[in-house]
């Protein structure tokens, strides 16, 4: 089987995960208004930045409670008035840019990157399953689901069958992305091998295809919607910054729910784990409820090469350096979420909230704490022998099946070992970075211009005394 180590000559392949920074540089005053530079950055590089301007377009974002400083018909142009709302915009783009959900979402990229991001998505996303429908004419589109997901290269549409009209189900679409490290020979076979994956803990795939570009994936729709969907009482058709951004009430599951779940999903890991396929896409939205159980999404995103959602987490800590590292970290949220009913304001987490349970605590403190992330969490088989997990009784007796020939089990392999070798590259980018600013923020420091200017004085005292000796 072929392999590919790079992507199609001239083809990029952009990581939209990669935070963005933006700060206000500058002012211009203009004959009736004020319009202020922004100087946007892409990772950590300061080569790879740019500017724009006009926050028109970003004051749309209506989901949370966001810090827009006032607007004044007279006196808008006074100096004081122009450097407060310099301050104030300043706060806004720091809020759009570190919420982890805002900062990904289309309205936020468009505006801070918009080279990167003027490309219709849901324009092209309808052209290839309008093709695919040609030669497929069973299905049939009901309508699109607009903006559920949280990426923006992948668009979802509701479906029905022509000779099955109540029967709803999900086509999901997505670009491929920059960690796609398969031939397109190996990912179209391995793509259309995921229908045949049947596992208890595995949300069952319709109908699967891709080509050099793209793939088409569909699911049946279910009602109930996700574990996410669960935890924020939200309804699974509304768009995903509606439904997560600021939920009216923060409450956590049951601890019953909380163990039984969290066991069903670390099976599916280690089934995974030990098949040799690589996942790394863990996250409460890519769990489905089906009754009391819990079902694994989107097994096709690592075979696309798409980052994570919570990369620009993981790419910070140079221990969680593979895929099953990164599960792990991954579970960790879901953990955290499960329990307390949100995410964590930040990681590492220096404490826990009380929790139902001091197992459930033991747990997060195994993956999240900074102990955890300098000197490394538990494996998935180590996690389900840990007390919150090793007595839950899984009534499920449906046998687990998912053959992968040997020459495509190849292919993933080094297909991982490539998404690791990217990650490994980044987090040591990030923590060279981490360094120099430190090393600059110490130099800059109050404290250390004092003991610069005390040598100076000395050596300046030290040269005049030999000086007038001679």
């Amino acid at each position: 089987m072929a392999f590919m180590e790079k992507p199609p000559a001239g083809k990029v392949l952009l990581d939209d995960t990669v935070p963005l920074t933006a700060q206000i540089e500058a002012s211009q005053t203009l004959h009736s208004h004020t319009e202020y530079i922004i100087r946007v950055q892409r990772g950590v590089s300061t080569e790879n930045s740019w500017q724009v301007s006009n926050f028109s377009s970003l004051f749309k974002i209506s989901t949370l409670s966001l810090p827009l400083p006032p607007k004044k018909l007279i006196g808008n142009m006074e100096r004081e008035f122009i450097a407060e709302r310099q301050k104030g915009l300043q706060a806004y783009l720091d809020v759009i840019t570190t919420h982890h959900i805002l900062s990904n979402c289309e309205l936020v990229k468009k505006f801070l990157d918009p080279n990167n991001y003027s490309v219709n998505y849901t324009e092209i996303a309808l052209q290839h399953v309008s093709m695919f429908f040609r030669s497929e004419p069973k299905w049939e589109v009901v309508e699109p689901l607009k903006d559920i997901g949280w990426r923006i290269r992948k668009k979802y549409f509701l479906m029905k069958i022509k000779n099955q009209p109540k029967e709803r189900l999900v086509l999901s679409w997505a670009d491929l992305g920059p960690d796609k490290y398969l031939s397109d020979r190996d990912l179209q076979y391995a793509v259309k091998l995921l229908s045949s994956c049947s596992h208890p803990y595995i949300y069952k795939i319709t109908f699967a295809t891709a080509n050099e570009s793209s793939a088409l994936v569909i699911r049946p729709f279910s009602e109930k919607g996700t574990l996410k969907d669960l935890i924020y009482k939200a309804k699974p058709k509304d768009p995903f910054l509606k439904k997560y951004c600021n939920p009216k009430k923060i409450q956590g599951l049951e601890l019953q729910q909380i163990k039984t779940y969290g066991r069903q999903i670390l099976e599916v890991l280690k089934f995974l784990h030990e098949k040799g396929f690589p996942y790394g896409h863990l996250h409460s939205a890519n769990v489905m409820l089906d009754g009391d159980t819990c079902k694994l999404l989107d097994l096709e995103n690592s075979l696309l090469g798409l980052p994570s959602f919570y990369r620009s987490y993981f790419s910070q800590f140079r221990k969680i350096n593979t895929l099953e590292g990164v599960d792990v970290h991954c579970f960790g949220h879901l953990l955290y979420e499960m329990t307390y009913g949100r995410p964590p304001d930040t990681i590492p987490v220096e404490s826990f909230p009380p929790a139902p349970s001091v197992f459930v605590v033991s747990v997060l403190e195994s993956i999240l704490t900074c102990e955890a992330l300098k000197n490394g969490m538990p494996t998935v088989s180590r996690l389900l022998q840990m007390p919150l997990f090793s007595d839950v009784l899984l009534t499920n007796s449906e046998k687990p099946q998912f053959k992968i020939p040997t020459k495509l089990k190849e292919a993933l392999k080094i297909s991982k070992e490539c998404i690791e070798k990217r990650l490994t590259e980044e987090q040591k980018l990030i923590h060279q970075h981490r360094r120099l600013t430190r090393a600059q923020s110490h130099h800059g420091s109050e404290e250390e211009k004092k003991k610069r200017k005390i040598l100076a004085r000395k050596s300046m005292h030290h040269f005049e005394r030999e000086f007038s000796e001679k």
